[in-house]
């Protein structure tokens, strides 16, 4: 069964879910994990795409846009993963909707920051979790 974390940004903490997500993503990567950053919006998925390129100046963090980037060499991927056929065990979450294809990663990651209606959705995807049985934790990000 899939393990759902929820990781949630403090209030006074800086930053916002994407930049939060940039992070996860590459503790996940170091750690051996291929990564599915999950953006059904293509302004979303260009605006983390850029932020990867960015974020750290010291490093490169390689990933990709599903779809236009090679997945065997791209541990990163990011877009719609509705369709994604690719293997990846860990998936972030960034859509308002719980993703019905999140089954299939051994961990799911929800991201959440300081707007009031990704605190709204987040609240809506956290009971679906409890509710269907699937074991949750939180971490609160400072």
């Amino acid at each position: 069964m899939t393990q759902v974390d929820f990781y949630i940004l403090d209030p006074e903490a800086s930053g916002d879910r994407y930049q939060l997500s940039c992070r996860i993503a590459e503790k996940a990567r170091r750690a051996g994990h291929r990564v599915l950053i999950h953006t059904p919006v293509e302004s979303e998925s260009r605006h983390l795409d850029g932020l990867l390129w960015t974020l750290w100046e010291s490093s490169f963090i390689p990933h990709g846009v599903l779809g236009q980037a090679d997945p065997q060499i791209n541990p990163i991927l990011i877009g719609d993963g509705s369709n994604d056929a690719e293997e990846h065990d860990v998936l972030i979450n960034l859509a308002a909707a719980v993703p019905v294809f999140f089954g299939r990663f051994e961990r799911l990651i929800e991201c959440v920051d300081h707007d009031e209606a990704v605190k709204l959705a987040s609240r809506d995807r956290y009971r679906f979790y409890r509710e269907h049985g699937y074991p949750l934790n939180t971490h609160s990000i400072a």
